[in-house]
């Protein structure tokens, strides 16, 4: 089964941005995805090298959370992997608006990073970060408080501290980017 968000790759793309299909992604999620509401950012939290080594976990999942674990990767480099086009397991348990749908309402981004702060975000990563949210957000029609970190949606809050970096500012630059309705 094909699930609806053969988009990504396309919008991405149109956007300028280096994007590379995993192979299976077009088949490979949980379920079909609800409607999309937004965006939902993480930071994968491994080691400091490597341009996109969880690669595998985010298509596979780990012992305790099957995958696939996000629609979307992201390489230090800035490019992104294309992952999956159904519903993966990357919120847990939180609320956004009213919704704990986190899996079936937002499309999410596992980005490389360790999660220590003294580790800077590469520049061509923290740039198509912003440039792929705006694109994705611009063609659902919504605005940038749709894109939302993991820290925001996690409950208990201060479970989660992902994305290491500051969600207001961050969301701002996606504003300032974003084209309503841009598609391929």
């Amino acid at each position: 089964m094909t699930y609806s968000l053969v988009w990504l790759p396309d919008v991405l793309r149109a956007a300028g941005l280096k994007v590379v299909l995993v192979d299976g992604w077009a088949t490979r999620g949980r379920a079909e995805m609800g409607t999309v509401e937004g965006v939902m950012c993480h930071h994968t939290a491994n080691r400091r090298s490597g341009n996109m080594p969880t690669l595998d976990s985010l298509v596979l999942g780990h012992k305790d959370l099957p995958g696939p674990l996000s629609q979307l990767g992201l390489g230090r480099d800035g490019t992104y992997y294309v992952v999956a086009a159904g519903r993966c397991n990357h919120a847990g348990v939180g609320a956004f608006r009213g919704s704990a749908e986190g899996n079936s309402r937002f499309i999410g981004i596992e980005a490389e990073h360790s999660g220590q702060a003294e580790d800077l975000w590469p520049a061509a990563q923290y740039d198509a970060y912003v440039t792929g949210v705006a694109a994705i957000l611009g063609y659902l029609e919504i605005d940038a408080q749709c894109c939302i970190g993991h820290k925001e949606f996690a409950l208990p809050k201060g479970r989660k501290i992902d994305p290491l970096f500051d969600m207001d500012r961050f969301r701002a630059q996606v504003a300032s980017q974003l084209v309503p309705g841009l598609c391929p």
